[in-house]
């Protein structure tokens, strides 16, 4: 099981990849929405802004944070190291329901060409 600090230096890693993106994933990042990713096995939530093709501000909340992120993502942690490490594909681990997102449709839409 992945601990808390492998899956914040994850999250750290995604954005700095976000922040090298070019073409299509670059417009896809360029969104200016708050996100939310809850790590089930360790009942944490890192919540954050993706702006600027970043994510930043990042905090850990216990739980299930009382206000709703614009994009949320939930997944073990052990999912989230894996995807952001090129072990696991987002795409099937999406489809399998590894990975849970809920955000409104054009967000979803902006967002498929990080898939």
């Amino acid at each position: 099981m992945a601990t808390i600090e492998e899956c914040r230096a994850a999250l750290d890693q995604l954005s700095a990849n976000l922040a090298r993106a070019d073409g299509d994933v670059r417009d896809a990042v360029t969104l200016d929405r708050s996100l939310s990713c809850r790590v089930t096995d360790l009942d944490i939530t890192f919540v954050g802004r993706l702006t600027g093709g970043r994510i930043e501000d990042v905090t850990t909340v216990a739980g299930t944070p009382a206000d709703k992120a614009q994009i949320r993502l939930s997944m073990k942690g052990d999912d989230l190291v894996a995807v952001v490490g090129g072990e696991l594909n987002f795409a099937r681990a999406w489809g399998s329901g590894r990975i849970k997102v809920q955000a409104n449709l054009r967000d979803v839409l902006r967002l498929r060409s990080l898939l």
